[in-house]
């Protein structure tokens, strides 16, 4: 079962990596002081799910223009922190069912007890990242997901956002010998994270550290896509440090064949 620390991982990972300049990697490792010039902030979060999540950066971050050229370093770093904590509270609650809301977000300059460490690397740079972790889950936040794992069980999975075409769904008769001398062919998949259209004009114009805002939420799933055609969804994850696909939704064979079409 999630927790919030978990989906808060797996949602800043995502972001750091799609929002800051060189695509920076967030990965676990062993806690290191911070000089005086630290800073960060905490969430108070309250619900099924409530507490305090405080994430602290290494103050020499600021000195490199991770959120964009021109920008207040800080200020972009407040807006980043405090979507990554509600995205992670809107994970909780469609991963487990439990309650969860970012009731206040507030600067901090420090903290004593550091329950998690991690470290954002781009490149040859590498700054520290540290959180402490006081956030706990009532027993209203336990039977919440009981009921959900229950009802979970007993009825289809809710439909997403995006859902592919019921049509897509049913289910297909086994594939024909013929087509089963294809089944070892490669075919090259991508995850589709959102879309926008934009002038011509802003495109030419974009440089290094621009930032480009999809229409897709970030804890909305993802397309899987091979040729021109949606064969799945779900959510993102990290694998060994690689992004990865936890498929929740799948077309059916028949319509994942005729993804192929124009690839031959």
């Amino acid at each position: 079962m999630k927790t919030y620390f978990e989906c808060w991982v797996q949602v800043a990972a995502a972001l750091f990596s799609q929002a800051l300049a060189g695509e920076p990697e967030l990965s676990e490792s062993l806690p290191k002081p911070l000089n005086a010039d630290a800073f960060g902030w905490a969430a108070t979060l309250s619900g099924d799910v409530h507490g305090r999540f405080a994430v602290v950066l290494d103050g020499k971050v600021l000195e490199t223009p991770l959120v964009g050229e021109g920008a207040d370093q800080k200020a972009g770093w407040e807006e980043l922190l405090r979507e990554a904590a509600s995205a992670a509270a809107g994970d909780l609650l469609a991963s487990t069912g439990k309650k969860c809301q970012v009731a206040s977000f507030a600067a901090i300059t420090g903290e004593a007890k550091i329950t998690n460490a991690f470290q954002l690397r781009s490149g040859e740079r590498v700054w520290t990242v540290l959180v402490r972790d006081e956030v706990e889950e009532d027993a209203a936040g336990r039977a919440a997901a009981s009921a959900r794992e229950s009802e979970t069980q007993a009825s289809p999975a809710p439909a997403s956002k995006n859902p592919v075409p019921s049509d897509d769904l049913r289910s297909a008769p086994a594939l024909s010998p013929g087509l089963e001398l294809l089944l070892d062919v490669e075919l090259e998949a991508s995850l589709r994270f959102g879309s926008r259209e934009m002038p011509l004009g802003e495109i030419l114009d974009l440089g290094p550290g621009d930032v480009v805002e999809l229409d897709r939420h970030v804890a909305d799933p993802v397309d899987l896509i091979v040729g021109d055609k949606i064969v799945a969804r779900g959510e993102v994850v990290l694998v060994n440090g690689n992004f990865g696909l936890r498929v929740t939704e799948v077309a059916a064979p028949r319509k994942r064949l005729e993804s192929i079409r124009c690839l031959f």
